[in-house]
């Protein structure tokens, strides 16, 4: 014990008075092992505590002080009692020892407090020590102080009344640092939110925060507090928005600061007004409203930011929804009423006025308020739409006409704070005819602007219900089929559209037997016999019409009723084509496709559907493609169009899509189906079966490439399947996969083999199985690409990239073997060029397999990772590689570079500007395109790390604006236009050159190279001009 004894004096001592602060880490660690306690240390401290020179008294409170902020939790009720009584005698020392004796306290009250010593240290606080004159750390120490009092001890400190706000309103009173006044707003916000008394201090509490109203603080460069100006924003208006107490004295301050000249000051002035709107009654909104209107009114019809009148209207609406909340009693005025007629009064007669100046801020004002509340509608929707119906019917221009109605469409609009409730009647029911039949004559227009917004009113008066009825939704339906048949104007058509998909959601019934039949029927029409000079007019109108009311229906198929009468239309467009019966076109063919992919995608998610799709989609997708291929066989036989690789690529993506949204059951039925009929020629399950059995559609032969190719079809089937649906015969089909992609000599075929071959390599689990299998393959490819005699390596090469994708992307091991087999290509003369393009596809998204859609086992993430693992060898190679090859290198590291995260891009850019400069310069033009779309997104913010290499950017995008190929153009001179926006004093040494080789291309013979010049030149002229 005496040594230790020692041991502590040792420490103190040297503390003291050597001024080591070292030792108070040693002290305290001896009171935490149990070495010694902290009476003790006071002991020790004894003569140093009485010393007659406050330094040394200061010295030892700091080493006791800085013991306590390390071993307070150990202490004892009766060891912190005493502490607190010498703490709460030594504030009233020397000034210096303050900021220690505060600390100590911090750490005191961290500890479990006994009774009554919160209180005694408060008022040694608030008695003993002016806040304001100590400096920003000891500051810091009494908020936190506060904050830990009013943690642990808050029912004393309630006991204490308004004497508590008084104490804190002192200490805070004319602080100035961000850091502490964030602390001082947060006591201020527990004041007011956990029930403590105000009192007579109300005002002085609103006083000392609302001076630093509004936050105007600007956080210096690299502050390493990270406090921003939102911050102290957020935190101030909690507390002044956090009790109606305020309002008298905020309401006013705002109405002061709306009115103001700054943005900033009235944008935080209306969001903290409509902060107060959720806490105030209308009582105590009531005094101030008409100022309140007359600002807010101002901020609309005046201001030229856009963010004030969003703002204000929002302030309006929160306003009017605070005043609806009111309870309404016989014996007073409704203070909602008085406020909407304040309104109306200022606003509706703009609406009437003929040259509509006033009509769109009138408006936007009467819908914000309009949409606060069902009662706030009722008034204001009452009072507004017949005026709007009126003027609508005296207009006779159409400009005006399109502006009313516009306004109406935003009162039509359902906004759920506005719907009726339970038992109430929509504020519109009583303007349902009139609305009906403004909308039906504004659709019968030939002005572009009336019928768009006239279909966004209609399916704003379908969301509502009642408004239209079971005649109005047909005749409704009977409008828009007019306009898919006869409107041409782009516009018109996506709005007419997006109507009709979002009435026949609603109103199917009506769809199916309106629309679809006149659809239908416009469809299988044979356009009239003209003369010869007319016909390709009409052939070209008949397909537009056509490819409107394919779209058409497949926009209205969201519900499984519609679903099920216009898929077998488009089975039929498909049937007919393949038959001749009709004469469709390809791309009609194609948008058919495109439709049924829709419709697999936006239906349902139901049993019913999927059993659809299960039952009579997919069979007669398969059907129809199989009879196609056999049919096609034949000499002179016709050429079917479902035998063209675009239709069946859309095919694939039909039957990708629905066989993804199956049901388990049906999942598992259906690639039992599948693999049967490709394995075994199993044509049971495929209707109108006049087909051979067994069919081998996994031919190999040269003349057999039509069935060959149905194998993308295979692959839309299984490897869209949940990774849960296990696929049968497995290893069977991976060796006819494995065959016909490496011995076809169709490339749809062998592409379409390997796809299919990677998708399934992709879901099945890890383990000896999978990796024997890879073994296999993997020697097979390599001795295809080993030996250069070989006719099969493009086969090989296509299989083993798309394997590697596959492997790629789910992190399996063997994906390094495949990818430096991938990297080892590109020094190949035969397959250089098709190995570098292959890491865009290995990098890229691709639509038909190995996606999220199709539920690939795919990572986040690859891309980075993949980069990172294999840029040091890119560069190795590209360093290593003779002078004709490098090419090969660039192009990959362009393609890989181009998938990349833009972050990734430039935290890698130092390493990857000189060889993508490189890149520039090379003479193959695929390499330059692909480089200079990876360098624009940088471009238009270019990092630091660019400057280095300006100058010889600059040279390179200029030589590459007069290069032969149009969009190397197009491309270079968007380069040069993202990089104007760098540092004016970097630019203008390279000014004058740019501008006098800009002149070039202003004369080239593109249109669109023309316009990409002109913006540029434009920019590079205004470099150094003042105000830019």
């Amino acid at each position: 014990m005496a040594a230790n004894r020692d041991v502590l004096l040792g420490l103190v001592e040297e503390f003291v008075s050597g001024q080591q602060d070292s030792k108070a880490a040693e002290t305290a660690t001896g009171v935490k092992t149990g070495q010694f306690t902290v009476l003790e240390l006071v002991e020790a401290l004894g003569l140093s505590l009485t010393s007659p020179e406050p330094q040394t008294r200061g010295r030892g409170v700091q080493l006791l002080s800085l013991v306590l902020q390390e071993c307070y939790a150990n202490l004892s009720e009766s060891e912190v009692e005493v502490l607190i009584a010498f703490y709460e005698n030594r504030l009233k020392d020397h000034y210096a020892i303050t900021p220690h004796v505060l600390q100590g306290i911090n750490a005191l009250t961290k500890c479990t407090l006994p009774s009554g010593l919160s209180i005694s240290i408060l008022r040694s606080l608030f008695q003993d020590v002016h806040v304001q004159s100590l400096m920003l750390k000891e500051r810091s120490c009494v908020y936190n102080i506060l904050i830990n009092l009013m943690a642990s001890q808050e029912e004393e400190l309630k006991g204490l009344g308004a004497d508590f706000v008084f104490g804190f309103v002192q200490a805070m009173d004319g602080e100035r640092d961000p850091r502490n006044l964030l602390l001082a707003f947060q006591i201020a916000h527990s004041i007011i939110y956990r029930g403590y008394e105000l009192g007579k201090f109300t005002e002085e509490l609103f006083e000392v925060t609302s001076c630093y109203f509004p936050i105007d603080f600007t956080p210096p460069p690299n502050d390493p507090h990270g406090i921003t100006q939102e911050d102290l924003i957020m935190s101030l208006r909690a507390v002044l928005t956090g009790t109606p107490r305020f309002a008298e004295y905020l309401l006013p301050l705002i109405i002061e600061k709306i009115d103001s000249d700054v943005q900033s000051a009235k944008l935080d002035s209306l969001q903290t007004l409509t902060a107060c709107t959720a806490v105030y009654t209308h009582k105590d909104l009531a005094e101030f409203l008409s100022g309140l209107w007359t600002s807010l009114r101002r901020e609309v019809f005046q201001t030229a930011s856009e963010k004030v009148e969003t703002a204000s209207l929002s302030s309006l609406k929160a306003l009017a929804a605070c005043l609806s909340r009111s309870v309404q009693k016989s014996d007073s005025d409704d203070a909602l009423q008085s406020f909407l007629d304040l309104v109306l009064t200022d606003c509706k007669h703009h609406l009437c006025e003929p040259d509509l100046k006033l009509v769109w801020p009138s408006a936007k004002i009467l819908q914000a308020v309009a949409s606060a509340s069902y009662r706030a509608s009722h008034k204001i929707t009452g009072a507004v739409v017949p005026v709007l119906l009126e003027q609508y019917k005296n207009s006779t221009q159409c400009a005006q006409r399109r502006t009313l109605l516009e306004v109406v469409q935003g009162f039509v609009q359902p906004v759920q704070s506005s719907l009726p409730g339970e038992g109430d009647e929509s504020v519109l029911s009583g303007f349902q005819e009139p609305l009906c039949s403004l909308v039906f004559s504004a659709l019968c227009e030939s002005s572009t602007g009336l019928q768009v917004t006239a279909t966004r009113v209609l399916t704003a008066l379908g969301q509502q219900p009642g408004l239209l009825s079971v005649p109005d939704v047909e005749l409704a339906a009977d409008h828009l089929t007019r306009l898919v048949l006869e409107e041409e104007e782009s516009e018109v058509c996506s709005a007419v559209l997006e109507c009709s998909g979002s009435l026949a959601r609603l109103f199917p019934t009506a769809f199916v037997s309106k629309m679809i039949p006149k659809l239908k029927e416009e469809i299988f029409s044979e356009p009239m016999e003209q003369g010869e000079s007319n016909a390709p007019k009409q052939a070209h109108s008949q397909q537009a019409v056509r490819q409107r009311c394919l779209k058409t229906l497949a926009a209205v198929s969201s519900k499984a009723s519609v679903a099920q009468e216009s898929a077998p239309i488009l089975l039929e467009v498909l049937s007919s084509a393949h038959s001749g019966s009709c004469s469709f076109s390809l791309e009609e063919v194609v948008s058919a496709c495109h439709s049924l992919q829709r419709i697999a995608a936006q239906a349902q998610d139901t049993e019913d559907v999927g059993r659809f799709f299960h039952d009579i989609i997919i069979p007669r997708l398969l059907g129809l493609a199989v009879q196609a291929a056999l049919h096609g066989e034949g000499e002179g036989a016709r050429n079917s169009p479902l035998t063209e690789e675009s239709v069946l690529f859309s095919l694939v993506l039909v039957m990708s899509t629905a066989c993804g949204r199956l049901q388990s059951q049906l999942a598992i039925l259906t690639a039992s189906r599948a693999v049967s009929l490709f394995l075994d020629g199993d044509v049971s399950f495929l209707p109108e079966n006049d087909l051979p059995s067994p069919l081998q559609l996994l031919k190999k032969q040269s003349e057999a490439w039509r069935q060959s190719q149905l194998v993308c079809l295979l692959m839309a089937c299984v490897c869209s399947m949940p990774r849960s649906v296990e696929i049968p015969q497995i290893d069977r089909l991976f060796c006819e996969l494995e065959e016909l992609s490496c011995t076809c000599t169709h490339p749809f075929a062998y592409t379409s083999a390997a796809k299919c071959f990677a998708g399934l390599v992709n879901k099945r689990p890890g383990g000896e199985e999978l990796d024997s299998m890879l073994e296999r393959t993997m020697k097979r490819i390599s001795s295809e690409l080993d030996c250069a005699s070989s006719s099969f390596r493009v086969q090989a090469f296509t299989l083993l990239l798309w394997v590697t994708k596959a492997l790629l992307i789910r992190y399996h091991p063997l994906s390094t073997v495949l990818t430096d087999k991938l990297f080892s290509l590109l020094k190949d003369s035969e397959l250089s060029g098709a190995a570098a393009n292959g890491f865009s596809l290995i990098m890229s998204d691709t639509e038909d397999v190995l996606n999220r859609a199709c539920h690939a086992d795919l990572r986040i993430m690859y891309r980075q990772r993949f980069f990172t693992e294999n840029s040091a060898k890119l560069f190795q190679g590209f360093n290593s590689a003779e002078k004709d090859r490098k090419s090969g290198y660039l192009k990959a590291l362009s393609h890989i570079v181009n998938h990349l995260p833009r972050q990734v891009q430039i935290t890698e850019l130092p390493a990857l500007l000189p060889l993508l400069l490189e890149a520039l310069s090379c003479t193959e033009q695929g390499v330059q395109l692909s480089t200079l779309s990876c360098l624009h997104p940088i471009l238009t913010d270019p990092p630091p790390a660019l400057t280095p290499h300006l100058d010889s950017l600059v040279s390179h995008l200029l030589a590459l604006t007069t290069s032969t190929v149009m969009n190397v153009r197009i491309a270079s001179l968007r380069c040069l236009h993202a990089l104007s926006r760098l540092p004016e004093h970097m630019l203008l040494p390279f000014r004058a050159r740019v501008i006098r080789a800009l002149a070039v291309p202003l004369d080239d013979k593109k249109r669109l190279v023309r316009k990409e010049a002109v913006l540029a030149r434009a920019e590079w002229f205004l470099l150094g001009s003042p105000g830019r």
